[in-house]
């Protein structure tokens, strides 16, 4: 915590680590996206393992991804009237208890997938809520003039924890067994728990006097209507959403059947993963002002499919790893840069609600999941990943063209 301090002095991208509540949700975040690299690894390789289907693959993670579409406007409309700092606490709680149920299930090894299904998408009910209430959080300790430093620091933090927590997932995996880790994994949801009751503050930009809960679930519906920008913003972030993000579906299958790798070998290529993303946001923090978001947002789009594309021709870990660290570097600025602005282009009492728009918006992922799921099984996982890549950038390309307002935001 002193060493976050200490940067925040001397260092243009560590610019939002001088709000002592920020240094807590940061450290905080690490912690509980070390259980979610965990759990991402985990409920991949065990699916896997006890179906040996790359489409059941992609049915857990869409169970898991489901309840962000049908939740996403609800938390928004919620994350607009709680306090946010105390839910966030509750929620880390729920996530530690969805872990230890799964713990119990796997420790009873009867073998069968659909249970496991179920306490995915229980878990992924937490994180619909824990991803709206954290982006807002952020934008509330360092307000708007920081946001973007503040929500790419986020996103970093979220990364390190997942290279963190893949690392360890494989080795776990490897050396005890799946539901060990599951018992891990709730013990790290604990550790960023207490750290989030250290926090005193509401945040600078909090609203000071929120609707109702209902008001707000009108007021969403109403703000999409008249939000031009919004709307866009949020339909942009599906699709990349549905033919970019769940790229991350195949990497089991990528591991396993394309390259010969284990359960360690797969927590690895995870990481791999995660620190392609943490170059991105790296460089991302370190572009505060930076006053093109909305064209380096396309950008990074195109990039993105490019680099799904580039799965064809990779023929060994070499070229996938390096495919691998290219696509998540996109993916993590494109991202970051879709929840900036849309928290920059609405009142300031709206905010909950437009991350509620965009955990909708990463919620569609299911169908990503399923047909890619489909498509590797007849095409094979590289060919899945060719199509998905080429329409990512063939989108890219023409809403970049036909969308100048978006492409000129600030």
């Amino acid at each position: 915590m002193a060493l976050l301090s200490y940067f925040s002095g001397n260092v243009t991208w560590a610019a939002s680590f001088k709000y002592r509540d920020y240094r807590l949700l940061w450290v905080a975040t690490v912690f509980q996206s070390v259980g979610m690299g965990m759990e991402h690894v985990a409920l991949g390789w065990l699916v896997l393992e006890l179906t040996d289907s790359a489409f059941m693959v992609g049915v857990a993670s869409a169970a898991r991804m489901a309840p962000f579409f049908f939740l996403g406007i609800v938390s928004g409309a919620v994350a607009d009237r709680v306090e946010r700092r105390m839910f966030l606490r509750m929620l880390a709680l729920a996530g530690a208890i969805v872990s230890g149920l799964t713990a119990l299930v796997l420790y009873q090894d009867t073998g069968l997938v659909w249970p496991i299904i179920l306490l995915a998408m229980s878990m992924g009910c937490v994180w619909a809520f824990t991803m709206t209430m954290r982006q807002a959080y952020t934008f509330d300790i360092v307000g708007p003039e920081a946001a973007l430093n503040g929500l790419a620091l986020t996103s970093l933090s979220q990364r390190v924890g997942g290279v963190l927590g893949a690392l360890v997932a494989g080795l776990i995996i490897a050396w005890v067994g799946v539901a060990s880790q599951y018992v891990a994994i709730a013990v790290v949801y604990v550790i960023g728990g207490a750290l989030l009751m250290l926090t005193r503050s509401s945040g600078q930009a909090a609203v000071a006097e929120p609707q109702s809960v209902w008001q707000n679930l009108k007021g969403t519906f109403h703000i999409l209507s008249t939000n031009r920008i919004l709307l866009i913003l949020m339909i942009l972030a599906a699709v990349t959403e549905v033919l970019g993000f769940t790229h991350q579906t195949l990497i089991p299958v990528f591991a396993r059947d394309e390259l010969g790798l284990g359960s360690a070998g797969f927590g690895m290529m995870s990481a791999v993963r995660q620190l392609g993303g943490l170059f991105g946001l790296m460089v991302l923090a370190n572009m505060g002002g930076f006053q093109r978001k909305g064209l380096l947002m396309f950008v990074l789009a195109a990039g993105f499919g490019l680099g799904e594309m580039s799965f064809w021709l990779a023929n060994g870990v070499v070229t996938f790893v390096l495919a691998l660290l290219f696509i998540n570097a996109c993916a993590s600025g494109v991202d970051t840069l879709y929840k900036t602005l849309m928290q920059s282009n609405v009142p300031n009492e709206q905010r909950g609600r437009a991350m509620g728009s965009w955990v909708v918006s990463i919620g569609v992922a299911p169908v990503g999941h399923l047909s890619l799921g489909a498509i590797a099984g007849a095409l094979g996982a590289p060919g899945a990943l060719l199509i998905n890549g080429s329409l990512l950038l063939g989108v890219s390309i023409a809403t970049a063209l036909g969308l100048p307002n978006i492409r000129r935001l600030k």
